[in-house]
């Protein structure tokens, strides 16, 4: 399941980030116990959950069912089934958010580490080819909820392996990788890529190695 920020100064579905980790809070322990084919909740609970009255719960039940949080039984809208999407929104950690010009700082660290992972870490198989910043860090917006950080990684040179000693795997190397990055801020999002193409677009690179 996928780890989610909420952050306080947005709305989501209509509520601010605590009023609706609250309501599914609340949603979520009407369940608490059943096994999941049973696991089932009303229009008229779900309402009741998030207090709205009927006009403002249908609405949020049609956000809900239209994001995938929720999907409707048998097609009918009397009772609901919470998906994994439900789960991760209930589940989310609600923090200030991350302010541009603190992005821009964290970016610069990011940096840094990079280029001292390729020259120091020579027990790696993996460098770092390229590292680009993509998601909510290209929109205009002063308050990030999150920082995605896309690394192109790329096998490590032969000048820079080490000359004795064991070296990590390609999965090793990777999870080593996205540890060191993802301790830089809770706020970073780590995506290991091949490739520079591979990132979803629009994105901006701040680093790129260059070959010896």
């Amino acid at each position: 399941m996928r780890e989610r920020t909420l952050v306080t100064q947005r709305r989501y579905f209509g509520l601010d980030a605590l009023e609706f980790r609250a309501g599914s809070a609340r949603v979520m322990a009407r369940i608490v116990g059943l096994p999941p084919e049973r696991v089932r909740v009303s229009a008229r609970s779900l309402c009741q959950d998030f207090a709205m009255d009927t006009v403002e719960g249908t609405a949020l039940l049609g956000d809900l069912v239209a994001d995938g949080l929720l999907e409707a039984e048998d097609g009918q809208r009397k009772d609901y089934r919470l998906t994994e999407r439900f789960f991760e929104f209930a589940t989310a950690r609600v923090v200030d958010p991350l302010p541009r010009q603190r992005a821009k700082e964290l970016l610069s660290r990011a940096c840094q580490l990079a280029a001292r992972v390729n020259a120091e870490w020579s027990k790696n198989p993996l460098e770092i080819e390229a590292l680009a910043a993509f998601g909510r860090y290209m929109s205009r917006d002063e308050m990030l909820a999150e920082l995605p950080i896309g690394i192109v990684v790329c096998a490590r040179s032969k000048t820079r392996r080490a000359r004795w000693g064991h070296m990590a795997s390609n999965a090793e190397g990777a999870q080593e990788i996205r540890t060191v990055f993802r301790a830089l801020s809770s706020f970073v999002r780590v995506r290991l890529v091949n490739e520079l193409r591979m990132l979803p677009r629009p994105y901006t690179v701040m680093f790129e190695e260059r070959q010896q």
